[in-house]
């Protein structure tokens, strides 16, 4: 024996379940829109639907982004022919020492030395960028970093403006103003805060994704094929793998992330970590190459070791 309904309870009835769905639809709806202010950012490609839009980086900010360590120096660094070794495993093995050397312009990054290493990497440097995490790196070995080098190569250093802006009074700056006094021959630069924030709106332009809301943080080789296009004419990178290379089936052989490092971590996991991680900040390894193999079209860039 069951229990029957009148017509007015079901219609009360109903009017209940609708109201439910209606309260939850609007619930998820204004979750949705709180949430989309954090964005979703999809690995290993720039945001979806974004429109491309194309930035001149030669005329894009100028020299005046950058400023001396010490005295009233200013870049003026030009070149038209440039190689850019980067700090890869891919360049060992490559007895591309002598081509290197052979460029009018050698630009470095961070401590990639050049000692034990020349016949794959060459040995002159005429322009080295430095994040401020390898500052102490860098200082520590003089012979290295700060003796072996072309006459009056140029080390710009890049970071937050508190830790090594003109207007930062910490152990960082103080350090790397030392340096600059001692050593005349070089010329000593940190990135400018406006600059920085302009690499900042870069990064958002050409991928669609904001650097801060993404937890991105740019690499070295962000700041350093920028600054590279800047004073160079044509550009031979070395070392740097193609954007799809770590999704590739077969999977390619582990090499270490650091050609100089070989018990440091390999260089996909690498990649792929950074490129998907969303707790804390990350590079975005894999987004980058796909601006760069962009970028390579419009400025005269190649790839070496590997080809692509």
């Amino acid at each position: 024996m069951g229990v029957r309904i009148s017509g007015k309870g079901q219609q009360s009835h109903r009017m209940l379940i609708f109201f439910a769905v209606f309260i939850l639809t609007t619930l998820l709806i204004l979750f949705g829109s709180n949430s989309s202010n954090d964005g979703i950012y999809i690995p290993f490609h720039v945001a979806i639907n974004h429109a491309v839009k194309t930035t001149d980086l030669k005329k894009w900010s100028g020299r005046d982004g950058y400023m001396p360590i010490y005295g009233n120096k200013s870049i003026k660094l030009h070149c038209h022919s440039c190689a850019l070794v980067t700090s890869s495993s891919h360049v060992l093995g490559s007895r591309a020492g002598d081509e290197v050397d052979q460029t009018e312009c050698v630009i470095r990054m961070n401590d990639a030395p050049t000692s034990g290493y020349e016949s794959d990497v060459g040995n002159r440097t005429t322009l080295r960028v430095v994040a401020h995490a390898s500052v102490f790196r860098v200082v520590r070995r003089p012979n290295e970093y700060l003796r072996r080098t072309d006459s009056n190569s140029t080390i710009i250093f890049w970071g937050p403006p508190n830790k090594i802006g003109t207007d930062a009074k910490g152990t960082l700056f103080r350090l790397i103003q030392r340096v600059s006094m001692t050593y005349g021959n070089l010329s000593f630069f940190s990135i400018t805060p406006t600059k920085m924030r302009k690499f900042d709106n870069l990064f958002n332009r050409e991928t669609g994704r904001d650097r801060q809301k993404s937890h991105s943080w740019l690499s070295t080789g962000w700041f350093t094929m920028v600054i590279a296009i800047e004073v160079c004419d044509n550009i031979k990178v070395y070392g740097m793998v193609p954007p799809n290379y770590c999704g590739r089936k077969p999977v390619p052989k582990k090499m270490p992330y650091h050609y100089y490092k070989p018990r440091g971590p390999d260089e996909c996991l690498m990649y792929l970590q950074n490129e998907s991680g969303h707790r804390g900040n990350h590079h975005r390894f894999i987004t980058e190459k796909q601006v760069f193999a962009r970028w390579a079209k419009q400025y005269n860039i190649t790839f070496a070791n590997p080809k692509w």
